[in-house]
C-alpha cells in the first residue's frame, strides 16, 4: 500500500501529490476517509484519480456517517464503489458496522468476482460467525432515527458546535489544524505550546474532560503525538449549543494553562515527572468541580442526572 499526505502548511489533503503518486503506484483500490480529518472530502477528484487507473474507489465514512445521513456533509455514494461505516459514532447506534457496494452489472465479470459476491464472501464465512440479532435491531432503530427531521437538526447543530469550539480555541491563540472544521472533529496542534497530546489527555482526564491524544502532520512518533482530537457529537446529543461549547473551550484553555504551569514545576518534559507533579494540584480539583457541575446541568439520554452518583 502507499499512503497519501496532507499539505504541511494548510493541513488539507494534497490531492495534486496524490494524483502524481497514483501514476507511479497504479492502485487497484483508492481509499478515502479518515479518523481525524476536519474538512470535506473531494469525492469527485478521488473518483477521477481512481478512474485513471481502473481502480475501485472505497470510502470509510465511519466518523462522519451521521452527518452524511443528516445531509450536512457531502455524500460519497455518488462516486464510490464501496462505502463502509461503523454505526456507533455520529450515527449514534450500537457498536457495529455496515458495508455498501455497487452491484456489478458488467456481463464480462466472471461469476463470483463481482463486488456483491466478494463482499458477502469476505463477511461470511471469512470473518463473521452468527449474526447478533439484538445488534441488528439496534442498527434498525438508529437508521430509523437518522431518517427523522430531529436527526437532521442534530447533525446541523454538531457542526455549529464544532465550529464554535474551534473559534474559541483560536481566539486564545491555539493552533487548530486547517484553522477550523466542517464536521464534528477538531484536531488541536499543541506543539506551539510545547506540550504533548499525551500530557493534555492525562490532565483532561483529571478534570473530567474526555478527549484523546492524536498525531498531527510532522510528528515523528505516534507514541508522543503533538496534538489531541476533539469531537462535538456526544455533547450535542446532551443538548449543548454554541454558547455551551464556548464554555467548553474556556475549560480546555484553563486546563492547558494549568498543564503548562505543572510542566514548568516538574522541571523536565518527561511524562512520569509531569504525572507526579499533577498530584494534589488544587487548581485541577477546583476545575474538575466546575466541569462536573456544568456537565450535570444538561440532560443525559437514558438517565436522570440527579440520580448519578460521583465515583470519587
Amino acid at each position: 500500500s502507499m499512503p497519501y499526505q496532507v499539505d504541511s502548511t494548510t493541513g488539507l489533503i494534497d490531492l495534486d501529490r496524490l494524483e502524481e503518486n497514483a501514476k507511479l503506484f497504479r492502485p487497484r483500490v483508492l481509499i478515502c476517509g479518515a479518523s481525524a480529518y476536519p474538512r470535506e472530502w473531494d469525492y469527485a477528484r478521488f473518483r477521477k484519480i481512481a478512474d485513471q487507473h481502473g481502480a475501485y474507489l472505497m470510502c470509510d465514512m465511519a466518523h462522519i456517517s451521521g452527518l452524511i445521513a443528516g445531509q450536512e456533509a457531502e455524500s460519497p455514494f455518488k462516486y464510490c464503489d464501496v462505502v463502509t461505516t461503523t454505526t456507533h459514532k455520529t450515527l449514534r447506534g450500537p457498536r457495529a458496522g455496515l458495508i455498501f457496494f455497487r452491484k456489478n452489472k458488467d456481463a464480462k465479470v466472471e461469476k463470483g468476482e463481482d463486488l456483491e459476491s466478494r463482499v458477502n464472501q469476505a463477511v461470511f464465512p471469512s470473518i463473521q460467525g452468527g449474526p447478533h440479532n439484538n445488534t441488528i435491531a439496534g442498527i434498525a432503530v438508529a437508521l430509523k432515527q437518522a431518517a427523522s427531521p430531529e436527526f437532521k437538526l442534530y447533525a446541523k447543530q454538531v457542526i455549529a458546535n464544532s465550529r464554535a469550539l474551534a473559534a474559541t480555541l483560536v481566539k486564545h491563540g491555539y493552533k487548530i489544524v486547517t484553522d477550523g472544521s466542517d464536521n464534528h472533529l477538531i484536531l488541536w496542534d499543541l506543539r506551539p505550546n510545547k506540550l504533548t497530546g499525551s500530557k493534555v489527555e492525562r490532565i483532561c482526564d483529571m478534570v473530567s474532560i474526555t478527549l484523546n491524544k492524536n498525531s498531527v502532520c510532522g510528528d515523528v512518533s505516534a507514541v508522543t503525538p503533538g496534538g489531541v482530537r476533539l469531537g462535538a457529537s456526544a455533547l450535542t446529543s446532551r443538548s449543548f449549543k454554541e454558547a455551551d461549547f464556548v464554555q467548553v473551550g474556556e475549560f480546555l484553555h484553563r486546563t492547558v494553562q494549568i498543564a503548562l504551569a505543572v510542566q514548568a514545576k516538574a522541571g523536565s518534559k518527561l511524562m512520569k515527572d509531569f504525572v507526579a507533579a499533577l498530584e494534589g494540584n488544587q487548581e485541577i480539583a477546583q476545575l474538575r468541580k466546575e466541569v462536573e457541575a456544568f456537565a450535570t446541568s444538561f440532560p443525559f439520554p437514558g438517565f436522570d442526572v440527579k440520580d448519578l452518583k460521583p465515583n470519587h
